[in-house]
């Protein structure tokens, strides 16, 4: 850092308000600075930092499985947003059966500064209680004064998707929802509940699945056999996935014969066959927002909240009046 700030003709304090990207520095000396340290390869010394500011720059990130869609998009956001604040990122998940409290002192092990939970992960964090030195948001959780917590607005999308529907002049709405234990799928069982009572309609006994499109498609084979089943709302984009392949395989091809809507908007949805009517999840902002309350934990001690990010449906060719 000496070396850097002699190069750059410039103090070390000022050298050092550069690498941490401190705002008290103008544009002008900061590059300066930063040229100085490109000629000379310095880089900052991640171990030496943690030990004069106690803090490690490291984040984990804790999850039942990254084989779910929403589960690896939701790392790809964290990942991104903690790259952008200089942050590193450990992954601990819990497919080997480790309980959540291990998952944390793994963490705690490493070092980590404070942890994101995610999904599907959310119901074992709030029976485990939260270590008081670790900084913690969960994502997609009931209100909790011990952490932060960042949701999607399920219900609202839901329900969004059920009153597209009944709008088309469907009489009523079929849900294939989500595994039991899932705030996700709750959260949209309620929205497809609450429009369809809202609207008078009947409120079919709902199938379940297990996000994937072989789930879909098993739950869409029984409703295919029901002619009175004309709009079907998947609590996921594979299951709708599932549900269209099961449909059309029984002579019931979408629009025509019935009326699919997803959830998640996943990158393939517009290329489904038909291309798929979904509700968009946010996954980037849902990173982005976690990733920040967090950080606010860490570096300012901020107090936990609870922040809603928005859904937005997007209607494709999948759905039609029946």
């Amino acid at each position: 850092m000496a070396d850097v700030a002699a190069l750059a003709g410039v103090s070390g304090q000022t050298v050092s308000r550069v690498v941490n990207d401190s705002p008290r520095v103008d544009p002008v000396t900061r590059a300066k600075v930063e040229s100085a340290m490109a000629r000379l390869g310095y880089r900052p010394h991640r171990a030496a930092r943690a030990l004069r500011t106690g803090r490690t720059q490291t984040i984990g990130l804790v999850a039942s499985t990254l084989a779910t869609v929403g589960n690896s998009r939701m790392l790809q956001a964290v990942a991104d947003a903690a790259a952008a604040r200089g942050y590193a990122l450990v992954v601990v998940t819990l497919g080997d059966g480790s309980h959540v409290r291990a998952a944390f002192e793994r963490l705690r092990d490493q070092g980590v500064d404070g942890a994101i939970v995610l999904n599907e992960a959310t119901d074992l964090v709030r029976d485990a209680a939260p270590a008081a030195d670790l900084a913690l948001v969960v994502v997609d959780s009931p209100r909790d004064e011990r952490f932060g917590v960042v949701v999607t607005d399920h219900a609202g999308g839901a329900r969004a998707a059920t009153e597209h529907l009944l709008g088309l002049g469907h009489a009523t709405v079929h849900h294939v929802a989500g595994p039991v234990g899932s705030f996700a799928a709750a959260e949209r069982e309620r929205g497809w509940r609450d429009a369809l009572a809202a609207a008078g309609a009947e409120v079919p006994a709902p199938a379940r699945g297990d996000w994937t499109a072989a789930s879909g498609t098993f739950a869409g084979a029984a409703l295919a056999a029901v002619d009175e089943v004309t709009a079907v709302f998947a609590a996921n984009d594979q299951m709708a996935l599932g549900v269209l392949r099961a449909f059309a395989e029984s002579g019931r091809p979408a629009p025509d014969a019935v009326s699919v809507v997803g959830f998640d908007d996943v990158a393939d949805a517009a290329d489904y066959r038909p291309p798929l009517t979904t509700v968009r999840q946010d996954f980037d902002a849902l990173g982005e927002q976690a990733l920040a309350r967090l950080v606010s934990a860490i570096e300012d001690g901020g107090q936990p909240a609870y922040d809603v990010i928005p859904t937005r449906l997007v209607v494709r060719a999948s759905t039609a009046p029946p």
